[in-house]
């Protein structure tokens, strides 16, 4: 795959680079990515995630599934008891207003047989970037913790007693495209 020269290359990471065969394009956001995967005219793109970015225009990618843009991931932290579910689910939100999530997320204080749990819930995409998230918050709960794509579908299908529920929202400072206007970019090299 041939990219394309990028000018502040550390300003794209975190995007994504589409690879379409006959050229790729630079600077793609996840809702981007995933709106151009549900269309058929791009069932056999390549998807790779920039990690890492240097002044020279250089970029470390790092290969995705287009699986994952169609999943939820999240992270599940037991607490012994209710008061201790009802703590860790607050610090999580307090966290959450000092620092805005990566993106879009669901919060739950749930009640599962035997447990208390507080669940965050996000779109698979952003796994490496809420697990930096919840790092940078010394985020920690005295439970078990348990992680990913299969928890999400164990925790829905244990349907849980949501006692308490919050959606946070995140501010990326980029705007995604949508429709003829994004199907138009992927001509274009770089995106942004």
């Amino acid at each position: 795959m041939k990219l394309p020269d990028v000018k502040k290359a550390t300003q794209y990471v975190g995007l994504y680079v589409m690879d379409f065969g006959d050229h790729s394009g630079v600077g793609f956001t996840a809702a981007e990515v995933a709106e151009l995967l549900d269309s058929e005219r791009f069932a056999d793109v390549h998807v790779y995630k920039i990690h890492r970015a240097y002044p020279d225009g250089q970029m470390e990618l790092k290969g995705v599934s287009q699986d994952t843009f169609g999943l939820e991931a999240g992270m599940f932290f037991q607490a012994a008891d209710e008061v201790a579910g009802h703590d860790d689910y607050a610090r999580l939100l307090a966290w959450a207003e000092k620092q805005l999530p990566p993106s879009r997320c669901k919060v739950h204080l749930a009640k599962t047989i035997g447990a208390y749990l507080t669940a965050l819930i996000y779109p698979a995409e952003f796994d490496d970037e809420f697990s930096r998230w919840l790092l940078d918050g010394h985020y920690c709960s005295a439970g078990a913790i348990e992680g990913g794509t299969i928890a999400v579908q164990g925790y829905y299908e244990s349907h849980p007693q949501i006692l308490e529920r919050k959606q946070l929202w995140s501010q990326t400072g980029l705007e995604s495209l949508h429709g003829e206007a994004l199907f138009e970019a992927t001509h274009r090299a770089i995106v942004r």
